[in-house]
């Protein structure tokens, strides 16, 4: 099992970009070697740790893959079987994972690599009394780092905002896994410098099992502009309702409406699976209300482990008479207490 980043950052799942930064300005500050003298080998190790964390994080590209396929797959250890995975950035054989150091990373939220002393003019003649420059807690610090791969750093180029658009897909899409080809017009800068527009087909692999709000990134798939550096195209997946199936994690849900003579003597249910097969389940139980039917492996694929399904959960909206006659009242009453 590799590390857990967000364990690491100390961050949820759902973390924002604001968060990721926070959590990793405390900890770095906290964890930075020249700040732990008399611990520096473990400290190091740390400090690598909560750096290599926040740079596969705060990167879309690197955050989607390795929500999707763990350090491993992120580091190509393991190549993940039909996984193959990620077409979206050209085959799987040219996703590359290349970790910036710990002291770059640093450097682009600080503006230099050891604000502890001993560095030139950052040592003990501007620091306090406490060895670290002045200001060093205080926000004023971070007022240069703007977001974004390092902005703040004057030399490196500011990169656009990235451009995330909604990607609608059917629950049988999900289901199945599928391709889908977006046309995309975007502005770039000719040979000779002159600006121009160019269409381009994104294609889009979408892998079973996959859950609303995943995220595909496109690296600087954006308009180009002097100085700039494009920005991301992000597709955000998106779940079209479905006519009979609920979704709820990796599990499907469907309702059926029976009768109460069919909840109280016996129902069989007839459904049409997402990829087409017919399921027939005899249901011998009493039927109440609240009852769910649970058919083992035919929900949804589990992305990590696409063999594998949820369950298919069956609910029931049961249709009480609207009145009985004093017959039917009679004949119930006598079926019913005499069982």
């Amino acid at each position: 099992m590799g590390v857990d980043y967000y364990k690491v950052l100390q961050v949820d799942r759902s973390s924002s970009d604001e968060d990721l930064k926070k959590a990793y300005r405390k900890l770095a500050m906290k964890w930075h070697p020249d700040k732990n003298p008399n611990n520096k080998k473990d400290a190091e190790a740390k400090f690598k740790q909560i750096s290599e964390a926040y740079d596969v994080l705060s990167d879309p590209q690197k955050r989607s893959v390795y929500d999707q396929f763990g350090e491993e797959g992120l580091k190509g250890q393991v190549p993940p079987p039909g996984a193959g995975g990620f077409s979206s950035f050209g085959g799987p054989s040219s996703f590359r994972f290349n970790p910036r150091s710990a002291d770059d990373i640093f450097s682009e939220f600080f503006g230099f690599s050891s604000p502890f002393g001993g560095m030139g003019d950052m040592g003990g003649s501007r620091a306090g009394g406490s060895g670290f420059p002045r200001g060093m807690f205080g926000e004023d610090i971070f007022a240069s780092f703007r977001g974004g791969g390092g902005e703040g750093s004057g030399n490196v180029p500011r990169k656009g905002a990235p451009i995330e658009r909604t990607l609608p897909c059917s629950l049988e899409d999900l289901y199945k896994g599928t391709t889908k080809k977006m046309k995309i017009s975007r502005d770039v800068t000719d040979s000779s410098g002159r600006p121009t527009t160019v269409e381009e087909i994104l294609t889009i692999e979408i892998k079973p099992g996959w859950k609303k709000g995943t995220k595909i990134t496109f690296p600087e798939k954006g308009n180009e502009q002097r100085g700039v550096i494009p920005s991301d195209l992000v597709f955000i997946i998106d779940e079209k309702p479905h006519s009979v199936f609920k979704r709820d994690g990796n599990d499907l849900i469907a309702t059926q409406k029976i009768t109460l003579v069919e909840a109280l003597t016996g129902y069989t249910a007839q459904l049409t699976t997402l990829d087409g097969r017919n399921l027939t389940i005899p249901i011998t139980s009493v039927i109440s209300p609240t009852y769910e039917e649970v058919v083992k492996g035919e929900g949804m694929p589990i992305p990590k482990e696409p063999t594998r399904k949820g369950n298919l959960r069956i609910k029931f909206n049961v249709k009480f008479p609207a009145k009985l006659t004093s017959e039917q009242k009679t004949g119930m009453k006598r079926l019913l207490t005499s069982s």
